[in-house]
């Protein structure tokens, strides 16, 4: 089982913070909280410490693969908003996670996410 199938599978399990075992050391994960990535595992492994406090009844309802990457379609809830959206999962030459991008629906579930998901971070003192 590949790393992305792997990912997925540590995450239906629950352990959403444990699922970064299966990034590459210098992930780069692409979000809708901001322009800019989130850049290296330690920094990653971080925001997916937010997102397991944060997203409520998580789980993926599709999958779609790729011979070097993966969609994972997911649903979930925050602060009582219906979130859609859509895990871009890249692979690297070793095998590992090594480009993570996040899409989410509608405009207003981005705008909940960012919101909750920029909190928990400035709370954890991963960003200022």
């Amino acid at each position: 089982m590949n790393a992305a199938l792997r990912f997925k599978a540590a995450v239906e399990a629950g352990d959403i913070v444990g699922a970064t075992e299966f990034f590459s050391d210098d992930i780069t994960l692409h979000s809708p909280v901001k322009f800019r990535p989130f850049e290296g595992i330690d920094t990653v492994r971080a925001l997916f410490g937010v997102l397991q406090r944060t997203f409520e009844d998580f789980r993926y309802v599709g999958q779609y693969d790729g011979p070097t990457g993966h969609v994972l379609h997911f649903r979930t809830v925050v602060n009582g908003k219906q979130v859609e959206g859509i895990d871009l999962i890249e692979l690297d030459e070793d095998g590992r996670i090594g480009t993570f991008t996040v899409m989410i629906r509608p405009q207003s579930a981005v705008t909940a996410v960012g919101e909750a998901i920029w909190a928990g971070l400035v709370a954890d003192g991963v960003v200022s």
